[in-house]
């Protein structure tokens, strides 16, 4: 009985103030602590891009397709499929077994609600249905497309894990406006969502799905091949502070930081029971994104000019450091070691800086002495390391600049304002993006040339907008590597904006933990030893 009063006492302390009596003991294999990079503010993974609620979503809820070693989709919850009719009739089957968590049978039913629902608010999504016919449950277990005309990308549609991804839910659940998050977490993944242990800013909870059925065959990477739960549960500890995060994993009481910033990695990396890799091999892709609607940047022979004056390697060392193999440069359009990536017309962007003829170009293009106002948010090192090369830059070749610093909220609310910059506008932001959302056309958002129906920037490139359907209508890699080849020559040429390097962001976790599976941070294959 004293035993147990001891266990219990200890049991009682604070999680970061007691000792990691996990450990070697019976229990701890079956709990994985884990650090995210945020709260998870939605959890809904259609009506909001965040990285941290995708992350969620691959533990709650299943694909049709995933993503492999390769980048290429390949049958997830589906076990095969059928393409007829010179690809106008596509029927994919599901596997058998499938369940949801609540006990009810995946059935196409579900998946023809949650495709369309997801196909609201992704752009992928909708050049398929602005294609599809009809898509309808033939019987339990297969989904039909009737489509107008052949659509090449439909697999890597619904494979891709950019945000949307086309996570299953149930039809009830996808019934729902995709503009209003669902809160019941119902999927067919791996692990359940313990809605009851949530804890705002502090701590969300899921548990093992037992009745989840692993596909029996294929390789794990991405999110293709068995997804196997080998934990119990999974425990997110939301820490915002660094210092704290860094701590807890030292010291045992977590086991895996999912992004540890970059001053306190070389620490991390001298700690015998701490293992640093990089789990992403596309990393993320740094950008500046003019604003097309108003001087100076209104004009392509400006925007085009400055990619002269543009050092990658600066911008990347004032990001992550000197250290060379945590960042690259002489990147293009489309992320380093993807499929679609080239070096087709990136001389102004590799070639020696020659800042005297870049200034010489501006004035000779006309620029007017116009205030640019350039977004910096200060409580956001990465982009604010950015933003800090990114003014010196534009000072070097003359330009007039204004830095606005403010928090992320304010400069999120100031970037969506089309007003001219000197009526509370702006002209340039700086920003990131994971290397996947950059590898290809279909999600390539900063590559859109719709104008103001664009992303942030508003540009409108004709010319891009037609190799972007050519490329969406491609037979074979080959075909899409040269558009992808035209598209990157043509965005030399637009300069929608300015590409800035790509830094690889390094993971931490205890030495034990085995089985981490190549590019997003999921939770399946994990174990202890």
């Amino acid at each position: 009985m004293q035993r147990r009063a001891l266990i219990a006492a200890v049991l009682a302390l604070p999680a970061l103030a007691r000792p990691a009596l996990g450990q070697g003991t019976a229990a701890a294999p079956r709990t994985l602590k884990f650090v995210p990079q945020a709260d998870l503010a939605v959890l809904d993974p259609i009506v909001t891009t965040a990285n941290v609620t995708r992350l969620h979503g691959f533990a709650v809820f299943d694909t049709l397709y995933g993503l492999d070693a390769d980048y290429a989709p390949a049958p997830q919850m589906a076990e095969g499929h059928t393409v007829e009719n010179d690809g106008r009739r596509v029927a994919i089957r599901l596997r058998e077994g499938l369940k949801f968590h609540d006990g009810e049978a995946v059935r196409a039913q579900d998946c023809v609600a949650s495709i369309r629902r997801w196909a609201q608010r992704d752009a992928m999504g909708q050049a398929l249905m602005a294609r599809t016919e009809e898509i309808a449950a033939t019987d339990e277990r297969t989904i039909l497309f009737r489509l107008s005309r052949p659509f090449p990308r439909l697999f890597d549609a619904l494979a891709k894990v950019t945000a949307p991804v086309c996570f299953i839910m149930p039809e009830r659940l996808a019934e729902t406006d995709p503009t209003r998050p669902v809160t019941e977490m119902i999927g067919s993944g791996p692990f359940r969502y313990l809605a009851d242990e949530r804890v705002p800013g502090g701590r969300i909870a899921y548990a093992r799905f037992d009745g989840y059925v692993p596909r029996a065959e294929g390789a794990a990477a991405w999110t293709a091949g068995p997804k196997r739960a080998l934990f119990d549960r999974v425990e997110w500890h939301v820490q915002p502070d660094a210092a704290s995060a860094s701590a807890a994993l030292q010291a045992g009481e977590v086991d895996w930081w999912e992004n540890p910033s970059s001053d306190l990695q070389p620490t991390l990396r001298r700690n015998r029971n701490i293992v640093m890799e990089i789990p992403d091999p596309t990393g993320f892709v740094g950008m500046a994104r003019f604003n097309h609607l108003h001087p100076p940047f209104d004009r392509a022979v400006i925007r085009r000019a400055l990619l002269g004056a543009v050092n990658q390697g600066e911008f990347m060392q004032a990001v992550i450091g000197e250290d060379r193999s945590l960042w690259r440069d002489d990147v293009g359009f489309f992320a380093p070691g993807t499929p679609l990536a080239s070096e087709e017309a990136l001389g102004p962007l590799t070639s020696a800086r020659d800042i005297e003829r870049v200034k010489r170009e501006i004035a000779e293009a006309g620029y007017g002495g116009e205030k640019v106002v350039l977004l910096a948010p200060n409580d956001f090192p990465t982009l604010s390391a950015l933003a800090n090369v990114g003014a010196g830059m534009l000072r070097q070749v003359g330009f007039d600049v204004e830095v606005f610093s403010a928090d992320w909220a304010a400069v999120v609310q100031r970037r969506a304002r089309r007003e001219a910059p000197e009526r509370g506008g702006w002209s340039m932001f700086f920003t990131f993006w994971a290397g996947l959302d950059t590898a290809h056309p279909g999600v390539h958002q900063a590559m859109r040339g719709t104008g103001e129906r664009a992303w942030f920037g508003w540009p409108t490139m004709a010319k891009m907008e037609e190799l972007r359907g050519a490329w969406l209508d491609a037979p074979d890699l080959p075909a899409q590597q040269r558009i992808a080849r035209e598209m990157q020559a043509e965005a030399m040429r637009e300069a929608p904006y300015l590409p800035l390097g790509q830094y690889f962001q390094a993971t931490a976790y205890r030495r034990g933990i085995s089985g981490m599976v190549k590019g997003l941070p999921v939770f399946w294959n994990l174990q202890r030893s």
